[in-house]
């Protein structure tokens, strides 16, 4: 090895490479296309999770077990340590019959099926829920707002980096 030896001052990093011009716009077709996917999924948990979260929420305090109510059409799916569970849950009531489907997504381990009863506020039955809701309201709402967030966040970095390299390649062209 001969030479002068390297000092930090001498010391000059390889050039970085950038991707070819002409090819911003496929990129930015990218970023979107992730962007209203994960829009979707964002919608999608507004829409069918958070209002089961709210309810439980709700009547919590004042929900009993509901003889009179079945489960009908009930399955949950594990993905890693996420599962979610969709019922339609049915309460005879003395004004007719109340129906309503619920959608838990929450986290942990499990292996098996999970029994659930049904629950209801007698004061508001429109609100029947079941046990397995109310038992794991706390993860619930945490792996929601968890996911909600992530998803949240992954929009808006990715479309704060879509306006930083388009500024930044305006700022090269001009």
């Amino acid at each position: 090895m001969t030479g002068t030896p390297e000092t930090a001052s001498s010391y000059r990093p390889d050039a970085l490479r950038l991707p070819p011009r002409g090819h911003g716009w496929i990129n930015t077709f990218w970023v979107l296309f992730g962007v209203v996917a994960l829009g979707g999924i964002l919608v999608a948990c507004a829409v069918y999770t958070a209002p089961a979260v709210i309810s439980d929420w709700r009547v919590r305090a004042a929900a009993q077990p509901a003889p009179e109510a079945r489960v009908s059409e009930g399955k949950c799916s594990a993905k890693l340590v996420i599962h979610i569970c969709d019922a339609t849950l049915a309460l005879r009531t003395p004004t007719g019959t109340v129906t309503r489907r619920v959608n838990y997504v929450f986290s942990g381990f499990h292996a098996g099926e999970y029994r659930v009863g049904v629950m209801a506020d007698p004061a508001r039955p429109d609100l029947v829920t079941t046990d397995l809701g109310l038992d794991r309201l706390w993860n619930r709402t945490i792996t929601l707002l968890a996911i909600a967030g992530a998803i949240a966040a992954c929009i808006v970095g990715a479309l704060v980096s879509l306006v930083r390299n388009r500024r930044a390649a305006s700022g090269d062209v001009g």
